[in-house]
Formats: structure tokens, sequence, C-alpha cells
């Protein structure tokens, strides 16, 4: 499945680097432009067997001359506005022939608004943000609450606006370049704080969603909050489809997660980096919008950026790998707009509940002279603990972890420069993901244990702050990208707690406890948990 229609379906043999140099090694037909979605006809297990035969031309005694043999295939698609086709091909993925072509199918209204996500604006939780793409570039509006309405404001981006470098055009620039529309944003304001609130967006010219139902979180300052927190989701098809850069565990963690919504227990959801996956290959988006749609559609979806969204060599990112294909961050903060400082600057804090949040960014510039340091020094120190006893501590990249990677899972330049400020403001808990599994350490700093868990009454592990040592480090990068496993032999003795399983953490914050549990998405057991209590 291509799109647009227009796309050239020409063999080109070495159409694989595009895939390779955002880490994606999967095999994939090597066309010219990006093929969206591939099956090969042996997916209908009656298609070797002939099952489906029929006769396309008989002879003068009726006898049958010419049999074909029929497959029938079914491909999910959701609408990203550009037409598609289908294209039959023989030769395999490496050397694909075209043997015949469907013609462009369109959809029925490509300016329909689609996959409306919510974020937090503030820490009063009186105001939130929907943000939600339509092929249509007119101001359109969300309607709320009792007869409460907002405007949209527009955003898109060009290919123009994509990260390359000479002699090598990135796939962003060029093979997996999808137009995203045009990316409407609308603040909802005099909202109150943990209550329900009915929506629905769009405009009468190019028809309206149906209507949905959010919960605002807690406002800064209450005396609880409940959240889930994950990186490196990514999406996985919902059909047998060969995809760019498939991420097995992200349907199971969004199934689990959309029953922890139902209970009523979630205020709001961190995804900590490596978000959508698309690496330059933009159609990705579209389908990443969708999949989570049941989730951010219904409490505020935050999020932290990672190496996949924002690195690309000479972009001005910390880390000059290709791994965001491209996009440089642009696509990220087009559809993510959280409350940052500004353009590409995307480091924030925010209070729910009990809780300080700080997210940094791991990607850009966090050296002792830079502006995001100065910024998260002025931020930590700046916390009213009477208001958020709490300070929760968010980035991608980790500064500990006993998975060996390579290149590097942790450096140690970013560990010297930022960790001391942990230490210095006295940060409880730190999340991170980037590394695709949940490990947890003791209460750390600078490679030491300066404080272990004990068992409370309930055999959970608990780390005692009223005498503060040190923060203790998660590892939840288990969001559904391939799993990275741990060594049989664990010599670092910080670490506390490990598991290689798709899943997630679920948080839930007091004034004087905060309990922390890794879920299994597959089976939604507790596979690990612990208490910080002061």
């Amino acid at each position: 499945m291509i799109t647009p229609s227009n796309s050239s379906v020409t063999g080109c043999p070495f159409g694989g680097s595009n895939y390779v140099q955002t880490g994606d090694l999967a095999r994939l037909p090597l066309l010219c432009h990006y093929p969206v979605k591939a099956q090969h006809l042996t997916s209908d297990p009656g298609y070797l067997g002939c099952e489906n035969a029929a006769c396309q031309k008989r002879g003068a005694s009726g006898a049958c001359r010419v049999r074909t043999c029929a497959a029938t295939l079914t491909f999910h698609v959701v609408n990203f506005r550009s037409d598609v086709e289908f294209v039959l091909f023989a030769g395999g993925f490496g050397t694909p022939c075209v043997l015949k072509r469907s013609g462009a199918l369109r959809f029925a209204n490509p300016a329909s608004p689609l996959y409306g996500h919510l974020s937090s604006t503030d820490s009063t939780a009186t105001s939130m943000r929907l943000t939600w793409v339509s092929g249509d570039g007119r101001p359109q509006q969300v309607q709320y609450g009792a007869g409460k309405s907002a405007a949209s404001q527009i955003a898109t981006f060009t290919q123009k606006d994509m990260c390359s470098i000479p002699g090598l055009p990135s796939p962003a620039k060029d093979f997996g370049w999808h137009d995203p529309g045009y990316i409407h944003s609308a603040v909802m304001t005099g909202l109150q704080p943990s209550q329900f609130y009915n929506y629905r967006y769009g405009s009468d010219s190019v028809g309206w969603s149906g209507t949905n139902k959010f919960r605002t979180p807690p406002a800064a300052g209450s005396d609880e909050t409940s959240f889930v927190i994950y990186g490196d989701m990514g999406k996985a098809p919902l059909d047998p489809s060969v995809e760019h850069y498939i991420q097995p565990g992200s349907i199971s963690v969004v199934k689990a997660v959309a029953k922890e919504i139902e209970t009523g227990k979630v205020d709001s959801i961190f995804h900590i980096g490596d978000i959508s996956y698309a690496t330059g290959f933009l159609v990705e988006w579209d389908f990443f919008l969708h999949l989570i749609n049941p989730l951010a559609s219904q409490i505020s979806y935050m999020t932290a950026i990672g190496n996949h969204e924002r690195d690309y060599a000479h972009s001005g990112s910390v880390y000059v790998t290709p791994d965001s294909g491209g996009e440089c961050g642009v696509a990220y903060e087009s559809y993510f707009r959280m409350p940052v400082v500004s353009k590409d600057k995307p480091w924030y804090s925010i209070e729910q509940g009990s809780v300080h949040f700080v997210v940094m960014s791991t990607e850009h510039d966090w050296s002792e002279k830079s502006e995001q340091y100065k910024w998260m020094n002025q931020d930590l120190s700046s916390v009213n603990r009477s208001r958020t006893p709490w300070v929760i501590f968010i980035g991608h990249r980790p500064m500990y972890s006993s998975h060996i990677g390579i290149p590097a899972n942790v450096d140690l330049i970013f560990v010297t420069s930022v960790e001391p400020l942990l230490l210095k403001y006295q940060v409880d808990l730190v999340f991170f993901g980037h590394v695709h599994n949940y490990e947890r350490t003791c209460a750390l700093y600078k490679n030491n244990c300066k404080g272990m868990p004990k068992k409370d009454a309930s055999g959970i592990d608990t780390y005692d702050t009223s005498n503060y040592t040190a923060p203790v480090h998660a590892i939840v990068g288990a969001g559904g990208f391939s799993l990275d496993k741990f060594p049989k032999i664990v010599l670092n003795k910080w670490s506390s707690s490990r598991v290689s399983e798709f899943g997630y953490a679920r948080v839930r914050a007091t004034r004087t406890d905060v309990l922390v549990q890794f879920v299994n998405s597959g089976t939604m057991e507790v596979r690990d948990q612990f208490r910080i209590v002061k």
C-alpha cells in the first residue's frame, strides 16, 4: 500500500539504507518511495493451495485453459488524508516488479478532524489543550462543557523544515516524506480540577468528532495524584502487514493502560521519549495518534522528547546519530505541544497534586553553561515543598542501566553534569526510558547506594526519605519497543530490581507516600513495587 498514489514504485536496491540509518533492520520492499504497508499473498493460507480458483479462459470444448488462484488480504488503514494505491508485485521484497496497480483510492473526507489528544497547560488544572489533525487549514473549534467553545490555532510543517546532510537525503526530506495536513490546537479554559467534561471538535464545514469525555488532573497542592508513565512505545500494525519500525509491545501497553483509565484512578499519562518511532516516515505519526487516541482523548497525555524525535547531524542535538530520520523535533513539537519554554526548547515543569514534575530534554545541551541547565537549576530551586512535597525528575536517556548496549546507554558526561542537581535539590524519584526494560535502583548517587529500602508490613520495599540521602532511579522504557535483556550476571550493587517485560509504571502519590508499581501489560500483574515515604 503506497501513498500518495503517484509515488514511485520503481525498485531501488539501496532503499534499505533509509531504514537502517534510523535503526530499523526490518526487511521491507525496496522501492524508491516508502511503502506504507506490505503483505505477501501467502498471508492468505488458501492461496498456495489454490482454494479460490477461477477459470479465466475456456477452450472450444469448454475445458478451462487459463486458471487463476485468488488471495484475499486485509489492510488496516487510518485516514491520513492523501489518496492510496495498492500495488501487486512479483520478485519479492528485494527485487520488486510491478504486475498490477489498483488506481487511486481516496478517503471520503480527508478533512475530517481526527486523533484529538489532551495535554495540561499549567499547574492550576483549570485549562486543558486539545490537539487534533485535519486536512483542512481553516479554523475549527472545540466545544466543551455547558456551551463553551475555543477556536483552534493552526500549524503545519513542510519538507523544507526537515533536516538532512549534503549527499545523503534523510527519510523525512525525501523517501519517507508525507504531508502532515493541518494540526489544530485549542485551549479549553474555565475548567475545574478533577472534573469530567464532554467535548467535541471540528466544524460544520469539515464535520465533527464524536462526543468525548475527559477529566482534568488535580491542581497543584491537592492531596494526591495518580499517573501512568512509560517510554519507547511506538506502534504496531493492526493487521499482518510489514511496516517500518514495528514495536511489538505497543498494542498490549495501550490496551492495559486503557483498562487503568476505566477504573477512574489515573489522572494523567507521561510518555517519556521515543514517541511514535516515525523517524522520518511521516505517515507513521497518523497511525500512532490513532493508536493512543483511546488514552489521550480522556486524560492529559504529557510527553518528553527522545532521540528518535530529535537527533540528527548538524541539527543542534547533543548526539549526532540519525535517529530522528531528519525530523529534528519538528513533527514531535507540532503534534505534542507541551508547556515548554519556546520552540526547540522542550523542557518544562508542571505540578499535579502533591508532585512537582521536572521534564528535561536529554537530546539538547544540558552542560553546566547551557540554557537548559540554568533553567533546571532555577526551577528546582524554586519548588515549594509545602505545596508539592515530592519532586519527580523525568528525561529520556538514563543515568544508570545494567543493560550493556552498543553504543552505551549511559553518557557519563551527562551524568556528571546533571546528577549533582538531583542531590542538591533533594529530588525524590527519577524516571528515564531509552533502555527497553524496567530497572529500579537503591537511593543512588555517583554509582554508590546512599540508602537501601526496607520491607514494610506488606512486604513492599520502602525508602524512608525523612533523612534524605539520594534519589531513587527507575527505567520505564518497556512501553513497546523490542525488549532489552539483562546480562545473566549483574555486578551493579545499586540495581535493586530488573524486569524485561512489556509494561508501564503505575504511580500514586499522597503528601507522605509514593507507591510505584511496574505492571506487565500482558497479564496486568504487578512485577515490582516500591514505596517512598517521608
